[in-house]
């Protein structure tokens, strides 16, 4: 599951690798890639978005169990759905994942009277959770639900927001706590840092990326 604003092409190379050894099925979002613009002037939600996702699993894998990977946003509606679906989704790979409260992490870390570079970060973030998206996709705040025990690997980049004056560092340290948040999702979750990567793991550290997608769907298909 690609990020915001990226087409299935972003992923086809790590889609490529897996693909030697696992069935790998990958899809555009509304408003993403090759698929139909959501109906102008309205908001898609999780709800949305997961019913999109029901849809393509009910299609290509029936009743099979299946591990979600995903990359930034994708990460996000990922881990979102998981919890309501442990019948079906059975791991999680988490590719430096949108972190569950963003749009309060980022009023917190960047006050609200920071000019410049970081009130542009700030800003720019807190109106693409509103909606300013390709997806018309609301990133909603909310607390991380439990999938149970599912095995669920996160990797989170190493360097992000090396670029923005002042706050880099407490940006930085806002993105590793959200990552800790994801762990919640599962008592089998585990966090990595990618060396040298930045936001793209899966472009920067594709090694990493095909390691911890085969590594959940192994646990995954010999889990009891």
């Amino acid at each position: 599951m690609a990020g915001g604003g990226e087409g299935l092409d972003n992923m086809a190379a790590l889609q490529k690798s897996l693909s030697r050894t696992n069935r790998v099925c990958s899809y555009d979002r509304l408003g993403e890639g090759a698929s139909d613009q959501p109906a102008a002037g309205t908001l898609q939600t999780m709800d949305d978005t997961g019913a999109l996702l029901t849809g393509v699993l009910d299609r290509l894998a029936g009743d099979r169990p299946v591990v979600l990977a995903g990359h930034s946003l994708g990460g996000y509606i990922a881990a979102r759905y998981a919890p309501g679906h442990t019948d079906r989704v059975k791991g999680l790979v988490l590719l430096d994942a949108t972190i569950p409260h963003l749009t309060r992490d980022m009023n917190r870390t960047v006050p609200a009277d920071a000019t410049g570079v970081p009130a542009q970060v700030r800003d720019g973030a807190i109106a693409v959770n509103e909606g300013q998206n390709p997806e018309q996709f609301v990133i909603a705040d909310g607390p991380v639900r439990s999938a149970g025990h599912i095995p669920v690997e996160i990797l989170k980049h190493e360097s992000q927001y090396a670029e923005v004056p002042e706050y880099g560092p407490a940006l930085e340290k806002m993105w590793a706590g959200g990552q800790r948040e994801w762990q919640r999702i599962s008592t089998r979750s585990s966090l990595t840092t990618a060396k040298g990567s930045g936001h793209y793991i899966h472009t920067d550290r594709p090694d990493l990326a095909l390691k911890a997608v085969q590594k959940v769907a192994h646990r995954a298909a010999h889990q009891h």
